[in-house]
């Protein structure tokens, strides 16, 4: 809403009269309504005169008895603050009407908010967009960004994306920020728009004439812009200026945005301080994520001194907030007893909040909690349901698991089971998608399924491709299998130096077996190659047993 901040009046220098302010107040003393509308524009602002809220009300009165729209509109907005009288917003509201009915568009727009929110009339979106919609028609830009922002939403009007957009079009080539920065968001989500005429370009441009006014949410969309390289290319240090100007209005994605910027290092030496810093403004204001960072930071003594209690009060605010990564670390500490006493019920019900809204590591984690039993009952089939969920997201732990589930040894004579029936064409297609993405246990799985026959065709060259993939990352039993399909032969030609390779590889991470047929590759190799072959090993990367 539209209403001039004055001079204090309290704080306001004490000054004689000019002669300007005297000639003014002889005529208004006189009955001119224009000098009487001056004299009180002068009390209002100190201008020839120490203000007074008072008597700028007492000459604003006079000419708005005489019908002037300048002083009805000015006195409305002095009920409505309260300056020089108490606030009343039923009388700002009759003063508004008197100047709106002579077509004065500020007063237009103000009743238009008055109607809009219910203050000193009743609320009517239908007498708001009246209003707007008569101070729009007079090119007040206020007055049309309002009216865009009323068919953006369908409020008090059917809903019209094409007149919104006309809409802020107006107010914007008019400068008004609000109304540059929705219509750079439209441009670039081509609402309103058809999806030829997106443009990320013409987004760019009214982004940057907001911003360049101070107006925080366009100057954030700008630096998100340079952050991601998205539509420009990517400059870190424009999107620092651009966050950290909207940061300094208080807004708290810059705020969080920037606190990211510096624990990640990213375009700017790392610095876990200034992380911290703004973190904890961007919390304050009431950020979820930067309250569950600011969690995570105490939860794990980064930066702070560690504080179960104190990361149990972030994590619980970001929580209230629904904040799925908040939950599920709330589940943490209750699950480890940190901070609260432990609880695997409440661990669990902290899970299944976090996993309802699509939390990967809690949905794994409360499917692991029905096939265990451990703060939920052992059911394998809610069980199947919650890895599934992550699973199809991709997490190959989830996968993995799920696989387990249809690759149970269950016999035709125990009859049917709880949970998931045996299927091994599903348990190869889950462990197939988790070994694709380098879980161990899943590529050892599906190289046995190959090996074997096991639901798929017997494959011993896809055997040993996938055991190779589990071996190089330590898996021991792998490794063993490995080494005797090169003895063999099998999925390869045969090659005793790879096959002593890998069986001494099981051997020093403690196979049991692995000896037998270390000696068997070893009597293949002559002295040379035996020696080459241990000089090999010598010189591996240590690889960590899975």
């Amino acid at each position: 809403m539209r209403m001039s901040t004055p001079i204090p009046p309290a704080t306001a220098p004490q000054q004689a009269p000019t002669a300007e302010f005297l000639r003014t107040k002889a005529q208004a003393e006189r009955g001119v309504a224009g000098a009487q509308h001056s004299l009180g524009f002068m009390y209002f602002n100190g201008q020839g005169v120490a203000p007074s809220y008072e008597l700028a009300v007492v000459w604003y009165r006079q000419a708005a008895l005489q019908g002037m729209p300048q002083a009805q509109y000015n006195l409305g907005v002095m009920f409505q603050k309260g300056q020089g009288v108490a606030q009343d917003f039923q009388e700002a509201a009759a003063w508004y009407q008197l100047a709106a009915s002579q077509g004065y568009a500020a007063a237009q727009y103000n009743l238009g908010w008055l109607y809009a929110r219910g203050q000193g009339v009743v609320a009517d979106t239908r007498q708001a967009m009246h209003w707007f919609s008569k101070a729009a028609a007079q090119g007040d830009a206020g007055a049309q960004n309002n009216l865009a922002m009323m068919y953006d939403t369908g409020k008090g009007v059917p809903q019209d994306p094409a007149q919104a957009l006309h809409w802020y079009r107006k107010a914007a080539e008019q400068g008004y920020a609000r109304a540059q920065y929705q219509l750079g968001l439209r441009y670039e989500n081509s609402q309103g728009l058809t999806p030829e005429m997106a443009d990320v370009g013409q987004a760019m441009s009214w982004y940057r004439k907001a911003a360049e006014q101070g107006y925080a949410p366009a100057q954030f969309n700008l630096a998100l812009r340079f952050d991601k390289g998205d539509g420009v290319a990517q400059d870190s240090q424009k999107a620092i200026l651009w966050y950290r100007r909207a940061a300094e209005q208080d807004h708290a994605s810059s705020q969080f945005n920037l606190g990211l910027i510096y624990d990640n290092g990213q375009g700017v030496p790392r610095d876990e301080q200034k992380a911290l810093d703004w973190y904890r403004k961007a919390a304050a204001k009431g950020h979820a994520g930067a309250q569950n960072n600011l969690g995570l930071r105490y939860h794990h003594g980064q930066g702070v001194a560690q504080d179960y209690v104190e990361a149990h009060a972030w994590y619980g605010k970001a929580a209230a907030q629904n904040f799925p990564g908040a939950q599920y670390h709330l589940g943490q500490l209750h699950e480890a007893g940190h901070g609260v006493p432990a609880d695997a019920q409440a661990a669990t019900d902290w899970y299944r909040k976090a996993a309802e809204q699509g939390h990967l590591r809690a949905q794994f984690d409360l499917g692991l909690r029905y096939e265990t039993a451990r703060g939920a009952p052992h059911d394998l089939l809610q069980a199947q349901a919650w890895y599934r969920r992550a699973a199809e997201q991709d997490y190959a732990a989830a996968q993995y698991h799920l696989g387990l589930l249809y690759d149970r040894d269950v016999s035709p004579q125990s009859g049917p089971q709880p949970g998931p029936q045996p299927d091994p064409q599903q348990a190869g297609h889950w462990y197939a998608r988790a070994a694709r993405q380098g879980h161990t246990l899943a590529q050892f799985a599906l190289g046995l399924r190959y090996d074997n026959g096991q639901g798929v065709a017997q494959d011993y060259a896809q055997a040993l491709h996938w055991y190779a993939l589990a071996a190089a990352q330590g898996h021991v039993r792998a490794q063993f299998n490995l080494g005797l399909m090169y003895l063999a032969g099998q999925g390869a030609r045969a090659d005793a130096a790879q096959a002593w390779t890998w069986l001494a590889l099981a051997h020093r991470s403690g196979h049991a077996a692995a000896a037998r047929y270390l000696a068997s590759a070893a009597a293949r190799l002559d002295p040379e190659q035996l020696a080459q072959a241990h000089a090999r090993l010598d010189n591996l990367p240590a690889i960590a047993s899975a």
